[in-house]
């Protein structure tokens, strides 16, 4: 049984997810049949256009596998995940590279490996159903997908405080900080996606997005206190702030992810505004595959998608006493 469905009509290739019970998590098989899909179609003259939308409404894509490659971790199957995210991130590449216009339409949540196959694209329109988040630091993983290349290109703070808190943004402010293209009102997008499948021009088929709604992401506060990469000085910035809401939310947050993972996050993120995208995906897979034999990856997976407790036990429990060797060959040596 194959969890996306495809079609092709007026020239345009349509890619459905459809596992609606996973909230359509990437399984092996999605990404081996997207990525052999989309070959096909990059190389065929009759499809000038490649459209990704979900079957569900709760969900564009919730991320990858990861129950999965914890158990491929615990049988210590280090082949099955090397192969896992090998094949993540070559979708993901293939998807940065395409020749033709690649659509997705985000109505609902769309995190981790959603914003793989969706934020490389050329065109993610977004609802304000849309559910937006890197929330791998509080699993005991980091934002990974190619997200690397692109948080350090959003404005100032705004790929460091995604992707060490996890916070959540809605489709408008993906919008502002360069997630997302368009917005369209969740009852028009219906509408949106027939014009495209009809073969409409995709101007004409986004003429109608647009919306006077504005973000409330405080991007001066960000810019203030996650444009360093040192942990300790952002949550020290952050605790200084002596009666703002908004730095007891995001210090709630970062306490409730591995310190360990924070700062893997923090030099994949700083690394990555150096590097060219393949250069991030390589790192990226050398971190995954080293952080995925921790305790934190298991026991932060156990607590928050097996067990479901909220509450891991990740060591070292404080930012503080994370070994800089560990971080460092995590990451890979030649990031310092």
């Amino acid at each position: 049984m194959s969890f996306i469905r495809t079609s092709v009509s007026n020239g345009v290739g349509e890619i459905v997810l459809d596992r609606p019970k996973a909230l359509n998590a990437l399984d092996q098989t999605m990404i081996d049949d997207m990525y052999a899909t989309l070959g096909e179609w990059g190389d065929d003259d009759s499809i000038e256009t490649v459209l990704v939308t979900s079957a569900g409404d709760r969900a564009f894509c919730a991320g990858g596998d990861i129950r999965a490659i914890r158990d491929y971790s615990l049988d210590g199957d280090t082949t099955a995940i090397t192969r896992y995210f090998n094949s993540e991130y070559r979708l993901d590449q293939m998807v940065a590279d395409y020749p033709k216009p690649y659509v997705s339409l985000i109505d609902g949540a769309a995190m981790g490996g959603g914003l793989g196959i969706s934020v490389h694209g050329e065109i993610r329109v977004v609802t304000e159903k849309a559910m937006i988040a890197m929330p791998e630091t509080a699993i005991g993983f980091f934002p990974d997908i190619g997200s690397t290349y692109f948080l350090p290109r959003l404005p100032e703070g705004v790929g460091m405080w995604l992707g060490l808190t996890g916070a959540r943004i809605r489709g408008i402010d993906a919008v502002a900080v360069g997630l997302a293209t368009h917005f369209v009102a969740s009852a028009d997008l219906a509408g949106v996606a027939e014009s495209i499948r009809s073969g409409d021009p995709l101007a004409d088929a986004l003429a109608s997005s647009g919306t006077t709604e504005t973000s409330d992401v405080p991007l001066r506060k960000i810019g203030e206190y996650f444009a360093d990469d040192n942990v300790s000085a952002i949550v020290g910035g952050l605790r200084g702030a002596i009666g703002d809401d908004w730095a007891a939310e995001m210090i709630g947050l970062l306490e409730k992810a591995s310190p360990t993972s924070l700062w893997v996050t923090a030099a994949m993120i700083n690394a990555g505004a150096q590097s060219g995208i393949d250069e991030c995906f390589d790192r990226e897979l050398h971190a995954a595959q080293q952080i995925t034999a921790t305790n934190d990856f298991l026991e932060g997976v156990r607590a928050v998608l097996v067990d479901k407790d909220r509450n891991p036990s990740f060591d070292p429990a404080a930012i503080d006493d994370v070994d800089p060797a560990v971080v460092a060959r995590i990451v890979g040596d030649s990031v310092g």
